[in-house]
């Protein structure tokens, strides 16, 4: 079969990690453009990405930056249609639940071009997480499906969505399964915290990321920054910030404890490091729910609900759905890494780590081929 020509859309740092696991793969057998829309403006966030992951500059830069939600999509569905016309692909592929995500099915959609939906099927059940909806629109709209876990692709066939799913694995996994042998060892915390200006040890610290909508409302700020204020009496608690979050912090006058050490947001081999070595990890982010699912690291959930289901069933009770009950978050912490044993249990959990890819690039790449 010819090769495809194939027009994929990232505009977030996870979108980014997605693929640089996939194109190297997709590129083999197919002629991939690259689309970037800028979803995540920042250098920190995003830009840094591309040399880091060795992923192919993108194509073509969209620029949207920040916005509401009407905002953001709009803007790319402006700008993505005439692109699409232009390049004329035989399949759009996007990732995930973001607004670039959405942009691109609804564009791809009516220009009847055929879609392809990477992570597909996951639901928290919670339709006031803007996530939610993006997810389900473009799974509903695409041609091809492809579920990271074996729950997702029962929420498709609940759904009636079965045609064109396919079980695939994660890519989130892949790449992280080729980055952690270079952090296993406890000494890249040394130069680490020399450039955050953060002594670091192992289980010396915890790991903190905050970003969704519904945690940058004046209440849940106030909810989650004395969380975070509590959890870091016995050890430090190490928080890359990003920008949306530091923007509400500030809109709303709203200090974070000077026990929270706020950096900037970190390249992936310094996070994915950041996560094996923390004492724990505490956090609202759909992929870091899964990398520290993969490393063992215990991990508290600061949502009511996730998407992750299986994360949770799987971790042997390390990962914990807390939201933003300070009680309930400080009594899984004692539990899952209390601050006697979690030194030695993080340089176990680094000495033991071994996490094999899932073949998930390979299996989404002969999918869309052998159709």
């Amino acid at each position: 079969m010819a090769p495809l020509r194939i027009v994929s859309i990232v505009g977030t740092r996870p979108q980014l990690i997605k693929a640089a696991a996939l194109s190297p793969v997709l590129r083999t057998s197919h002629v991939e453009v690259l689309v970037d829309t800028g979803q995540h403006w920042d250098d920190e966030l995003a830009g840094a990405f591309f040399s880091e992951l060795n992923l192919p500059m993108p194509d073509h830069t969209l620029g949207v930056g920040g916005g509401s939600h009407a905002v953001q999509t709009a803007r790319m569905l402006e700008r993505l249609e005439p692109l699409l016309v232009a390049e004329d692909p035989d399949v759009v592929l996007v990732y995930g639940d973001t607004n670039s995500t959405l942009a691109g099915v609804l564009a791809a959609a009516k220009l009847t071009i055929p879609i392809a939906h990477v992570e597909a099927g996951l639901r928290s059940f919670d339709r006031r997480m803007p996530e939610e909806i993006n997810r389900v629109v473009a799974d509903h709209l695409a041609r091809w499906c492809f579920a990271p876990t074996p729950a997702a692709r029962a929420n498709l066939a609940a759904e009636g969505v079965t045609a064109g799913v396919s079980l695939v694995g994660d890519l989130m996994q892949d790449l992280a399964s080729r980055v952690v042998a270079s952090v296993r060892d406890p000494s890249v915390l040394a130069p680490i915290g020399a450039r955050l200006g953060v002594p670091l040890e192992p289980g010396g610290y915890l790991l903190a990321t905050v970003h969704r909508a519904e945690n940058r409302e004046p209440a849940a700020v106030r909810n989650w920054t004395a969380l975070l204020g509590e959890a870091s009496v016995d050890r430090p608690v190490i928080m890359p910030l990003h920008p949306g979050t530091m923007a509400a912090l500030r809109a709303h006058s709203i200090v974070l404890p000077r026990s929270v050490h706020v950096v900037p947001p970190q390249p992936y081999g310094t996070t994915l490091a950041l996560q094996l070595h923390a004492a724990a990890v505490l956090t609202d982010s759909g992929g870091v729910q899964r990398e520290a699912a993969w490393l063992g690291t215990p991990c508290l959930v600061l949502r009511d609900r996730t998407e992750w289901l299986e994360a949770v069933a799987e971790s042997g009770g390390r990962m914990v759905v807390v939201g933003l009950d300070r009680t309930l978050a400080l009594q899984a912490l004692a539990r899952v890494a209390p601050p006697g044993t979690s030194g030695t249990d993080a340089v176990q959990r680094a000495q033991a780590i071994r996490l094999p890819p899932s073949g998930a690039a390979q299996a989404i790449t002969a999918a869309i081929g052998a159709v």
